[in-house]
Formats: C-alpha cells, structure tokens, sequence
C-alpha cells in the first residue's frame, strides 16, 4: 500500500548542484562555479515561497510562470549585485528543470 510518505519527492540541494554542474555545456562549467549554481537555487526557492507555490507537505502540482521566474531572479542578482549573467541564469534555470524531472517533481 502506498503512503502519504511515499508521494512526498525529496529535493537535494546538493544533489542538484552537482547535476546541475554536470548539465552545463563545456564552456559554461567554467565560468559557473558551484556558488552561483547555489545562489540561483536559493532565489528560485525564495520565488516558490513568495508566489505560495510550495507547501512543506504536500506534492500538489502547481503551474510556474517561467517568464516571471526569470524576471524574479534578475531583480534578485542586481538587488544583490551578483556577477550572474541572463544566460548564466538560463543555463541554470534549465539545469534545474532537468534535475526536477530526473527525481519526479516536474513532468
């Protein structure tokens, strides 16, 4: 029998700066280092939080608005003057996505 533990997807944050580094074309691995990867993760989660589309305990689908998630994080990295380019973000941001689907949290 299934259980409500076993609908709950574990998202390492480790882990996913690892795939998200291993994801990265050749050239980018090297002006992407593991502190941007972070970075980017931490706003991406602070965006999740702001627009109430996680809840600690549940696996409820939600819709992201990509667009906005892009805008979102390139306020936050000139806000936090962070040596992020948009195509640093978007090679990230589709890292990201892919780790996501690798572990069932997007389809």
């Amino acid at each position: 029998m299934k259980t409500e533990e076993d609908d709950l997807l574990v998202y390492d944050e480790d882990e996913a700066v690892k795939f998200i580094l291993n994801h990265l074309p050749a050239e980018a691995g090297k002006t992407i280092p593991d502190a941007k990867v972070e970075y980017v993760l931490d706003v991406i989660y602070e965006y999740y939080e702001e627009k109430g589309l996680i809840e600690e305990d549940t696996a409820e689908e939600a819709n992201i608005d990509e667009e906005d998630m892009f805008l979102f994080l390139k306020k936050c990295v000139k806000k936090d003057k962070m040596d992020i380019t948009d195509d640093e973000i978007s090679l990230i941001l589709e890292g990201e996505y892919e780790y996501g689907k690798s572990i069932g949290i997007y389809s």
